[in-house]
């Protein structure tokens, strides 16, 4: 557990948070809420949605919380945002409560002011329907002339599932059945998932994106995806893929930026300090080449990047840049000792840390970003993300002439 704060990964001023959700540029600045757990540093029933806001998505600054338990509400969890054609935001959530934490009902809440810091509480718009044995995490969105809804969870059979729901006015909705169920190939990935978390659906170059955080036995659990067609309350999966490769990504959440491309932000779950645990992602834009998503950092992060530095930097944060041939290795030390080691194995790449090891596919650059305790890598197609031993100085070794390294400092 380190004693360092991240400084570009937003954590809580204090206790836990889990994943991101709401994400929206408003007012001139984006608003961040996630899931919150006040005053302690482990996961708790009761959770809270809370909000940050920031002029860009690495400069996000703590607000007071936006919607608490009570009110018929156990445990305020995982939802979305969504605004109207009038301008107005609603907020739909996973409200939940004993004795079946599982069974979610899904409610909304309504901002009292124009910031979006106070929010009331509205009416419940579905309950677990028939069939399902775990049902949470609503994400709505704009579909023709009306709003459609996906909600995650679990089948009564035990495979993961989505269904989905449909409405003229964000009040009403009807139900309308199964969207999505696991592939039945079982070389392919979510083939054999028990439960699917926090589904985004959203559009790219024409074509319908499925973003899923999945359990898979035999499995760390892992963020994965399906790209295909979206039409009256059904996915139609062409594609199957995986996005996240170590125990950390996890629950992401997809928005538009400030000027509307798309863009993803995860929880990186296993990050942790002497009081805040859990920070979330930096922020990353999506594409499609082919039938695979493709992420890499959101511009906001080359604002804080200063000009290319030698293999010494004294900086607790770096963004490096690695364009790697076969055979090529790259490791970065800190001033506790080993940090990460990259190796280049065929079209993949090997990252190891003192606590774990994974290979993830390759396509174009390599970004290594560190940031005090916090550590993520990006090949472009996937993320891996892990708590590493900070220092006030990192060093970089090993094939360094198709590596940039940048100091990252607030501008």
């Amino acid at each position: 557990m380190s004693a360092v704060r991240p400084e570009f990964h937003f954590t809580a001023d204090a206790g836990w948070i889990n994943d991101p959700h709401g994400i929206r540029h408003h007012g001139g600045r984006y608003q961040v809420f996630f899931q919150q757990v006040p005053g302690r540093t482990d996961w708790a029933r009761d959770v809270h949605w809370g909000h940050a806001v920031g002029d860009d998505l690495l400069s996000l600054r703590q607000l007071p919380i936006a919607i608490s338990p009570g009110e018929g509400d156990g445990g305020i969890w995982t939802g979305s945002l969504v605004v109207d054609d009038a301008g107005d935001a609603r907020i739909f959530y996973t409200s939940t409560d004993l004795p079946t934490l599982d069974h979610g009902r899904i409610r909304t809440a309504t901002p009292r002011d124009d910031d979006w810091i106070a929010w009331r509480k509205g009416d419940v718009v579905a309950e677990t329907p028939a069939g399902m044995s775990v049902f949470r995490d609503p994400w709505v969105f704009r579909d023709g002339s009306g709003w459609s809804m996906v909600v995650g969870g679990r089948h009564d059979d035990g495979a993961a599932a989505i269904v989905s729901y449909r409405s003229d006015d964000l009040h009403t909705w009807s139900y309308g059945g199964l969207a999505l169920r696991p592939a039945e190939d079982p070389d392919t990935a979510l083939a054999r998932n028990t439960l699917w978390e926090c589904p985004q659906l959203f559009e790219i170059d024409g074509r319908h994106v499925l973003v899923l955080s999945v359990e898979d036995p035999g499995e760390p659990r892992y963020v994965g995806y399906a790209v295909g067609r979206w039409s009256d309350g059904r996915f139609d999966a062409e594609a199957w893929g995986r996005l996240s490769f170590s125990r950390s990504p996890y629950a992401p959440t997809f928005f538009p930026d400030a000027v509307g491309r798309p863009s993803l932000v995860f929880w990186l779950s296993e990050t942790a300090g002497e009081d805040w645990a859990g920070t979330l992602s930096i922020p990353y834009l999506l594409s499609l080449d082919g039938d695979a998503l493709t992420l890499e950092p959101h511009p906001d992060l080359l604002r804080h990047r200063r000009p290319q530095s030698g293999p010494a930097v004294d900086a607790p944060a770096v963004d490096i840049e690695w364009s790697p041939s076969e055979g090529d290795a790259l490791t970065i030390d800190g001033t506790a000792g080993a940090l990460v080691a990259l190796r280049i194995d065929g079209d993949e790449v090997q990252v190891e840390t003192a606590v774990q090891t994974s290979r993830m596919p390759l396509a174009g650059v390599v970004r290594i970003i560190i940031d005090g305790p916090v550590l993520e890598v990006t090949t472009g197609l996937g993320v891996f993300g892990a708590l590493v031993a900070p220092g006030s100085r990192l060093t970089v070794g090993g094939d360094l002439d198709g590596a940039r390294i940048h100091p990252l400092v607030r501008a």
